[in-house]
């Protein structure tokens, strides 16, 4: 999926669209890139001369290629669901993602009961992992959110 695929499937948009790219998804996982570059806004304040790519934007990223695995294959009608967060558990940031990364997304449908979610989410650069988590979410009606 390209970024105008994607944007058709969730409702974030720039500055907080955090994925550019699907490169896989299936029923149960998904396989994403961002690229972080040295225009993001963050990096202005996080931190000037030592830009670092915030812990809870990567957290974010994750979040939306989950939002994409869900929407593009559990959901029957995108136009009137919406993917909110409702926990995070275990998240570890272990390498500094920096502008130039391409931070690969992975997640992993852990449960699905009715419209409540686990998954499990794993953020790389250049196969080093950055940040790890498990997340869940809850589908809910876009009008109701």
């Amino acid at each position: 999926m390209n970024i105008e695929e994607i944007k058709k499937v969730i409702p974030h948009r720039y500055p907080f669209l955090l994925v550019d790219r699907v490169l896989e998804v299936e029923e149960e996982k998904i396989k994403a890139i961002k690229n972080v570059t040295a225009n993001e806004e963050f990096f202005n304040g996080h931190f000037p001369g030592q830009p670092i790519m915030p812990g809870v934007l990567q957290v974010e990223a994750l979040a939306q290629a989950g939002a994409i695995m869900l929407m593009t294959q559990q959901v029957e009608d995108v136009d009137k669901s919406l993917m909110v967060f409702t926990g995070i558990k275990n998240a570890k940031f272990r390498k500094q993602v920096v502008p130039g990364d391409q931070l690969v997304l992975e997640v992993e449908l852990s449960s699905m009961r009715r419209n409540f979610v686990v998954m499990k989410g794993k953020a790389t650069v250049d196969g080093e992992v950055a940040c790890e988590l498990e997340a869940s979410a809850a589908i809910v009606d876009r009008d109701q959110s």
